[in-house]
């Protein structure tokens, strides 16, 4: 049949586009109807969206919520907050705006159906810390995603985009293409606009649990890295890509643990029953000075109190949960915090003959994930909205990437951290706002997408299939092929490449200039093989494409850990050349842009403008 026989190509025209259905792309879409009511808004997804992205499965809580209406928290407190957290590098004029935005958002959530708890007595949503409120989560994500599919003119499922593709004369972002997972269709999306809300990057670092484990992460293991891939092949700046987070989770099923110790109210002990973290306290003050006395201690540094107990020898960590369970209604509570978001870790608990009301179990610190949604900066730069971005900060529409026409929400907006869900929502409605505005005024004309390009893309998408098609006839035995490299090799040697040279868990997250340098010489020979992946099937074209985009996010997390000569968050990742925090010199934000025509990557430093007292 040959390399495109029977294969159609399809072109999609669109006003805005967007790339990704999860909640950041469910929200730019709804949003583009409402500014846009006579654009054409096309979403496109390689799942559906009726469960796809980050709380595909559901979630008990919302994570990011102020409570403005009762007066319980402040944008300006959040700021504060995530600043804390990020141990003082943070884009405070993006985090604003979402945060003046957010609680709007969860309102419509409730409007639309969302199960919301409450107080009995005051009537309030019912909080589980100061920024989490609980939910009966389990139909979350349809309900968002009925929103988004009402106002979309078009939803196109199960496509898996690849790359987007540029107006070279005009110097703006004209679409992107990709290929339907199930048909093997050719999809060409010419756009006005594009929103980039893919999801950030798990399984790029080896994780804990393989073997019969192998796929179990706690970040959802689908998310391939596309939200930073698509705008870096493009040339967009990225920042803050060396911030990736390492979650404390309970063993072996990467259990929450968030909601045990604030409802709960649990602790941790060593292996002798000892609640240790106050023995580091001077240690961890020697790293990153005053930081260690801010309350609430940032997230990075408990993980380094967990892991410096460990290397004494006093492990295993264990979570409290005997005294909580005594009480017949926490342990309720206990229970559906694992029913409603990961059923895995009360399954691993009844292999292991663990139940938490008399046994207290296991945690331990999770594989590094690069996500800018949730509790890291990682993502692209972006401009900031009008009246409070600083002038270095605010070059474009709000939420626009240094690629004209490109816009981003969720895991790919940099320098926002502890958005989550909620927050992720918001920011695809701020960035659709924006979108539907650069339109209206400045992209009326339909960018030029030249057939040459997508062309010479579908050559390239579907390659593989045709390696796997004359390759496969040279295997005399096992299905090792001296003529491809198949997706899960590619993707076990990548894990195995960042985890051993960039900071994972063998390596206890140390890393220095020479293993990173040594970890790009690498990264180099794996993209060189890869130029002759091999696919069986959609299915593994699919996974190809995905690990593409996992290998150039890669390079960037590589690179800007190379260039930030510091450790910054001790307990996610440790320069063993730099052990210190370098205020003097770091403060900062971490700039790369890559160069598609020439490989080449620049890096450099941005600076942080502290905008909220």
């Amino acid at each position: 049949m040959g390399l495109f026989g029977g294969r159609k190509t399809v072109f999609v025209d669109a006003d805005i586009l967007v790339i990704g259905g999860g909640m950041a792309g469910c929200g730019a879409t709804y949003e583009s109807r409402y500014w846009g009511r006579d654009l054409k808004i096309v979403c496109v997804e390689k799942a559906n969206i009726e469960r796809s992205g980050a709380v595909a499965q559901g979630l008990y809580a919302i994570n990011c919520y102020m409570g403005m209406q009762w007066g319980e928290n402040q944008p300006e407190d959040h700021v504060r907050y995530a600043r804390n957290d990020l141990m003082g590098l943070v884009r405070e004029d993006l985090g604003y705006d979402i945060a003046r935005h957010v609680d709007a958002t969860v309102h419509k959530f409730e409007e639309w159906g969302l199960p919301m708890m409450r107080d009995p007595n005051t009537g309030r949503y019912q909080r589980e810390g100061k920024w989490q409120i609980m939910i009966h989560g389990e139909s979350y994500k349809p309900i968002v995603a009925e929103a988004a599919r009402k106002a979309a003119t078009e939803v196109y499922n199960r496509i898996m985009v690849t790359h987007l593709l540029m107006d070279e004369k005009a110097k703006r972002v004209s679409g992107a293409v990709g290929f339907n997972v199930r048909t093997g269709d050719f999809y060409v999306f010419r756009a006005k606009a594009v929103i980039v809300a893919a999801g950030g990057a798990s399984h790029i670092f080896k994780p804990r649990a393989v073997g019969e484990g192998m796929g179990r992460t706690w970040y959802a293991p689908w998310s391939s890295g596309s939200c930073y891939a698509l705008p870096i092949q493009v040339g967009a700046k990225m920042t803050q890509m060396e911030n990736r987070i390492v979650l404390t989770r309970f063993k072996d099923g990467y259990g929450p643990v968030g909601a045990y110790f604030l409802h709960l109210k649990t602790y941790t002990q060593n292996g002798l029953g000892e609640e240790y973290e106050k023995r580091w306290v001077e240690d961890t003050r020697a790293l990153v000075g005053e930081y260690i006395d801010h309350h609430p201690v940032p997230t990075c540094l408990r993980n380094h109190a967990i892991l410096k107990e460990l290397a004494a020898g006093r492990g295993p960590i264990r979570m409290v949960t005997k005294e909580a369970f005594q009480d017949p209604h926490k342990e309720t509570v206990g229970w559906e915090n694992f029913l409603g978001m990961t059923i895995g870790q009360a399954v691993v608990w009844a292999s292991q003959n663990i139940d938490p009301k008399h046994i207290n179990p296991e945690l331990t610190t999770s594989e590094p994930y690069v996500m800018g949604s949730h509790a890291t900066c990682s993502g692209a730069w972006a401009s900031g909205p009008e009246d409070c971005a600083p002038a270095d900060y605010q070059w474009g529409y709000n939420r626009m990437m240094t690629v004209d026409g490109l816009f981003g929400a969720g895991d790919t907006i940099g320098g926002t951290a502890h958005k989550f869900s909620s927050g992720s929502f918001a920011e695809g409605r701020i960035a659709a706002k924006a979108a539907v505005k650069y339109v209206m005024e400045k992209g009326r004309e339909q960018p030029q997408v030249s057939e040459q390009e997508y062309r010479d893309l579908e050559k390239q998408i579907f390659r593989p299939l045709e390696n796997y098609r004359v390759g496969r006839n040279e295997i005399v035995a096992g299905t090792v092929s001296p003529s491809y490299l198949l997706p899960i090799q590619g993707l076990q040697r990548l894990e195995k490449l960042m985890d051993e040279y960039v900071g994972g868990i063998s390596t206890n997250y140390m890393t220095n200039g020479g293993l990173l340098n040594r970890g790009l010489e690498l990264l180099g020979m794996l993209k060189e093989d890869m130029s002759q992946m091999g696919a069986e099937d959609l299915h593994q074209l699919q996974r190809t494409w995905e690990l593409q985009h996992r290998v150039l996010a890669s390079e960037s997390v590589t690179r800007h850990t190379l260039f930030r000569q510091e450790t910054r968050w001790p307990g996610y990742y440790y320069r063993g050349d730099h052990m210190k925090l370098d205020d003097e010199n770091w403060h900062c934000f971490t700039l790369s842009r890559y160069d598609r025509n020439t490989g080449n990557w620049e890096m450099e430093k941005a600076p942080v403008h502290h905008i909220i007292d």
